[in-house]
Order: C-alpha cells, then structure tokens, then sequence
C-alpha cells in the first residue's frame, strides 16, 4: 500500500482494507471448455470434467444456448480465475444452488416489490423528473393493465398506495415457477428496485437497456444535477454486469 512517499499518491484506507479481504484468486487449471447434453439439460465441462456449484452440484443449464453463454464465460478466463468477472456463472450458482429447493420464498420477495413497486411513486417537483418518470414509467403500467390484466395505480409522494387485491394477484401470476425464470426474474426485480420492470424485460416488453434506464431515472437525474462520482460509476457497471446476466439467462431459456 502507498503512502504517498514514493510518488503515487496515497491509497484510500478504505479501498485498501477491501483489497485485502479479497480471496486469493485461483489460476486456470483447464484449457478447453465445452459443453455435454445430460438428463434435463446440458452441463458445462473444463477438459471434459464437471464444474461444480459452491453446493457441489453440476453446473448445468436447461438450455443448449444457456450452457454454451456459461461455457463462454469461463473460456473468456485469462491466467486467473475472477468470479467477480463471471455474472453469468455466478447467478447460475445461486439458480442451482438455491432456487430449486426453495421456489416460494423466491417469489414472495419479488411480490413483496409488486405491493409497492418503484414505477408507482412518483416525484411531485422538479417538473423535469416528473416528465422524466412519466415517460420511463407510464408506458410499464400500461403495459401491466393491458397484458397483464393489472391496473396498479401511481400516485405522488412516498405515502403507500393500497393497491387492488386484484390487481396484484394478477400482477402475481406473472410471476413463473420454474427455477431458472424465477431466479433471473428475482436477480433483474432487486438490481432495478421494481418487479414490474423486470416483468417486462422478462415477457420482451423492455429490452436490457430500456429496464435498466427505466430503474435507474431518479439516479441519472440526481447525477446530471450534482456530478457522476467514479466509486458509484464502477457500482452501478458491476450490478449491470448482473442484471445483464438475467436478462440474458431470460433470453437464452
């Protein structure tokens, strides 16, 4: 670490400590990747031998063009091993690993965002972020009314707004239940803060960047009136790497 003594300048103490808790990264031990049909799907393979999830299961995806995306990942590995830089293989993990045993408590979570989800509360001033949310948001709610069959209501101010039970139990049955869907749809609700525009992106109504613009207006507005800070920069870049990754399990199902 530098302090400043030896001409670069001194390192920031807190993104020193965070360097330090970094695992030691594992250097690639495979040359060849590739892909092998199995029963329910197909498995990714380093010089023909499984790959493993952390809970010791076969990395493995329902479809030909999903294995062949995850496989890709892992072939993009130069000398070391970065699961930071593996989105894909990383939501993949926690598919596998975590969805399939407990698909209820997964789609509770993204329910809990449909009761009071982003694209509703609206902000009453400035005039240029109203307009803003209005253009990003309104096409989403009616798109969920008219597809969905759920008329949820925006209001101003962050007060919450009962919704229709009706409506959200329509917005609920949107949701699906087989693991790799409902897993990237949970990933892609938490990155942009709203079920409904992960809905969208699921069902083709959004494309990656429309819902990843559409999640991010309060942000963008904040940063073109007061400055694009690089720490945040870097954040926001490492969470679409993510929410990319579920757009892209969504695709490729």
């Amino acid at each position: 670490m530098s302090d400043g003594s030896d001409g670069h300048p001194p390192d920031n103490p807190a993104a020193a400590v965070r360097r330090a808790m970094r695992p030691a990264l594992r250097r690639r031990f495979y040359d060849k990747v590739g892909t092998v049909p199995e029963a329910g799907g197909y498995a990714v393979r380093l010089d023909g031998k499984p790959v493993r999830t952390p809970a010791g299961r076969g990395l493995a995806a329902p479809s030909a063009a999903l294995a062949q995306a995850l496989a890709a990942e892992w072939d993009a590995q130069p000398d070391l091993i970065d699961p930071a830089r593996m989105p894909l293989t990383r939501l993949a993990n926690s598919i596998i690993d975590g969805v399939g045993d407990r698909p209820d408590p997964v789609a509770a979570e993204i329910e809990k965002y449909l009761a009071s989800d982003l694209v509703c509360y609206r902000a009453t001033a400035p005039s240029g972020l109203v307009e803003r949310q209005a253009r990003h948001w309104d096409p989403i709610l009616a798109w969920a009314r008219e597809t969905l069959g759920a008329p949820l209501r925006a209001a101003p101010g962050v007060v919450h707004i009962a919704q229709d039970e009706d409506a959200l139990a329509r917005a609920r049955g949107a949701i699906p239940r087989e693991p790799w869907r409902l897993g990237a749809l949970n990933a892609a609700t938490t990155l942009a803060g709203s079920a409904l525009i992960a809905l969208a992106l699921a069902r083709g109504r959004l494309s990656v960047e429309e819902a990843w613009q559409a999640a991010h207006v309060d942000e963008d507005w904040n940063m073109e009136q007061w400055g694009r800070d690089k720490a945040a920069l870097e954040r926001r870049a490492f969470r679409f790497a993510e929410f990319d990754a579920a757009a892209t399990v969504l695709r490729l199902l």
